[in-house]
């Protein structure tokens, strides 16, 4: 491992995102993170660019989170290295930031405050947020599980939406045939949806939202940077090209197109500002036809696993996180304005399965100009073991399109 950088990578979680930011780590600096994670996932399992994945059962109970970490960082704590801690999906994330007080006694980490997250988690006040700062949304109804009342949606259009506020909650609550998101026909099929969810002890909001018409590519992606002091850095904007389309990884994207759109990037950096937001922000948004408007459906607070892009251009994630914790680097915004098709899955899958014109000529002109990428197939990564699995993965991604129409 490289001895001559003040940090060390202390990456949480072994998904696509983790393996992310640890090879966008090992890009810029020739580190091999460590990882912290719940189990072993073939992500990251077989890598040969992760120095250590330490493993413990009880990661993702509040309870033991916080003590985990701090036995990490005694653990990996060594003169004139600073831990820095990056979090790798919505549960981790929000567990940095409930125990940010005292995971900052040993780790340097940008995650917006407790109070911002939850009012931007929370669908209700994020709607209310953005209506506030001029930001459109889908027409949205919210139900409660928690009350035994009917919904009523005498005014509402089908088809629609449902899909729990609580994302975590939810899949703490499992249930057979559960899926991400359903797409609902009927008043029958709501009611039906509704007690299903229930049934399993799900006690939170369930967002119940118009359907806005369109294929994949009518969705929309942006990865925001705003430095610890709340200067945003970075925005991007991409155009989805395809999502997973089996139900339990619906709204995972598995291929997107760079575009550039000042007003609408401006749009999502401004909101930012305002609410004094800090770190990776990634808003998901869809176009609707209907009345030309783009809308926001959420933001994680985080870097998304498809985020990978802004390091594929040369604006490498690791680095943003590095120049502002360790070296307090001021930078100037860039609003990311290059030609670049990233994907997970095999060219095959582009060709079949987007039906998208438009996006179609872009898909092979950017192929050709080989202005493309999948960070899975990451070159320095050599456990040959693990290219044979990413084989059979994109063998099976075809397999997978073809049998499932979302």
């Amino acid at each position: 491992m490289e001895t001559n950088h003040p940090f060390l990578p202390i990456i949480v979680g072994t998904d696509m995102n983790a393996y992310n930011m640890a090879i966008s780590f090992h890009e810029a600096y020739g580190i091999k993170p460590i990882l912290i994670g719940k189990e072993p996932l073939s992500f990251t399992e077989m890598s040969s660019i992760t120095e250590t994945i330490e493993f413990d059962k009880k990661l993702s109970e509040p309870e033991h989170f916080a003590d985990i970490l701090i036995g990490m960082a005694d653990k990996y704590r060594a003169p004139g290295k600073t831990l820095l801690l990056v979090g790798t999906n919505d549960l981790y994330v929000r567990l940095i930031i409930e125990n940010a007080k005292v995971l900052r006694e040993h780790y340097v980490f940008n995650y917006p405050t407790e109070d911002l997250m939850n009012q931007l988690q929370m669908k209700a006040n994020f709607y209310a947020l953005c209506k506030e700062h001029g930001i459109d949304t889908p027409t949205t109804y919210f139900y409660d599980c928690s009350k035994d009342v009917p919904f009523d949606d005498s005014d509402m259009m089908y088809p629609v939406v449902v899909k729990p506020s609580n994302g975590i909650e939810y899949s703490r609550n499992k249930f057979a045939g559960q899926e991400k998101v359903y797409k609902v026909d009927s008043p029958k099929e709501l009611f039906e949806v509704i007690q299903k969810i229930k049934a399993s002890g799900y006690r939170d909001e369930l967002i119940i939202q118009d359907f806005i018409p369109g294929d994949d590519t009518y969705m929309w992606d942006s990865v925001i940077y705003a430095n610890a002091k709340g200067q945003t850095q970075l925005v991007t904007y991409a155009q989805v090209v395809l999502q997973e389309h089996t139900v339990t990884a619906i709204g995972n994207y598995t291929a997107l197109i760079t575009r550039f759109d000042k007003e609408m990037m401006e749009k999502l950096q401004h909101f930012l500002e305002a609410v004094g937001y800090t770190g990776f922000a990634n808003f998901d948004l869809k176009y609707d036809s209907r009345d030309k408007k783009f809308k926001v459906f959420e933001v994680n607070i985080r870097q998304g696993r498809s985020s990978y892009y802004v390091t594929a251009l040369g604006h490498n994630m690791a680095q943003y996180l590095v120049d502002d914790l360790i070296y307090k680097t001021e930078k100037p915004i860039t609003y990311l304005n290059e030609d670049f098709l990233f994907t997970v899955v095999p060219k095959v899958v582009l060709r079949n399965f987007v039906q998208n014109q438009a996006v179609q000529k872009d898909i092979k002109r950017l192929i050709k100009e080989k202005k493309y990428g999948n960070p899975l197939f990451y070159k320095k990564d050599t456990h040959m073991k693990r290219k044979l699995y990413l084989f059979a993965r994109q063998v099976n991604y075809y397999k997978k399109y073809k049998n499932n129409q979302w």
